[in-house]
């Protein structure tokens, strides 16, 4: 396979905190006490479902079922700001925003505890939830067999690949099939680098040449070989392809992968059950009051929603 690794210049990496809910008291043994009203911090207003965030009630049961440093000192999230819609910076430089911080907060508001948000490269954020540096990851992760290996997930969102192509699709790409002796630029480790070598494998079974495969560390730097002409598509998520080609100023086109759609996951570490099953309630309350089809609509993203939260897949 010929894949020629770019390396991309060197990005600042920017850690921001964003707004959660204080933690409650949840001592099972002070069950006949009665609680104290949890002291609400709000979304910023650079987060588009910051007024349905902000009405979202704490549930004491579920901040009971917390591990006691969770309660305490609340979650520590990751997510690789530079994905828009998903994941993103506002406008003040710092503050993470998306889709994946929306819930993000919606789940930590529930849980009752505060929320911290770090933006992470991504080949180190499932590495950071191994060693315990984060308690969730929060960043459009495919939820397949072979990440369940090291984490567990807690399936939130359902979604296809696409694809990137100049304005106005000069190569008449339709599907990934068009892609043989192409250059195709994508996001390195992660679900669109494995779309591309398979596609690749598929042209040369076939005799025809395979794909020429630029890989970035970054979404941005994928996006921008497309934009320069230096690679014919980019391979990325459909409602990111779609939130780029949106903006007249990339002169890019969206293209849908049919037969692509799969569930994204909240990765977290396996020995952590009492957290996986409150998270996993979390946002099941969230799916069941409709606060969480209200958050996918605020993103323009209501096409992503499942039924039920699940736990690797089950």
């Amino acid at each position: 396979m010929k894949i020629r690794i770019v390396i991309p210049l060197l990005l600042a990496s920017l850690a921001g905190t964003a707004c959660g809910a204080q933690s409650l008291t949840a001592d099972p043994s002070h069950a006949g006490e009665s609680a104290q009203p949890a002291v609400l911090d709000q979304a910023p207003a650079d987060d588009k479902a910051a007024t349905v965030i902000n009405a979202i009630k704490p549930d004491p049961a579920l901040t009971a079922r917390l591990p006691a440093d969770i309660r305490s000192g609340g979650l520590k999230m990751t997510s690789s700001l530079g994905y828009p819609p998903m994941n993103m910076i506002g406008s003040d430089g710092k503050t993470a925003t998306g889709l994946d911080p929306s819930l993000g907060r919606a789940i930590a508001r529930k849980l009752g505890v505060k929320l911290a948000i770090t933006d992470e490269e991504f080949n180190s954020q499932i590495p950071g939830i191994i060693t315990g540096r984060y308690d969730i990851l929060m960043s459009s992760v495919s939820d397949t067999p072979e990440r369940r290996t090291k984490v567990t997930f807690v399936d939130y969102v359902n979604a296809g690949a696409g694809m990137l192509v100049a304005k106005g699709n000069p190569e008449g790409i339709k599907t990934p099939a068009d892609l043989c002796g192409k250059t195709v630029s994508v996001v390195d480790n992660g679900s669109s680098l494995a779309l591309a070598e398979d596609t690749h494998a598929a042209c040369e079974k076939n005799g025809e040449k395979g794909l020429d495969i630029l890989k970035f560390a970054g979404d941005q730097e994928a996006l921008l070989q497309v934009s320069n002409g230096r690679a014919q598509a980019n391979i990325t998520d459909y409602v990111v392809a779609a939130y780029k080609a949106a903006d007249p100023k990339t002169q890019v086109e969206a293209l849908a992968i049919d037969g692509t759609e799969a569930l994204w996951g909240i990765a977290l570490h396996p020995d952590g059950k009492e957290l996986i099953e409150a998270v996993r309630d979390a946002l099941n309350a969230l799916i069941q009051s409709g606060e969480y089809g209200k958050i996918l609509a605020a993103w323009d993203l209501e096409k992503l929603a499942i039924e039920s939260a699940l736990i690797n897949g089950k």
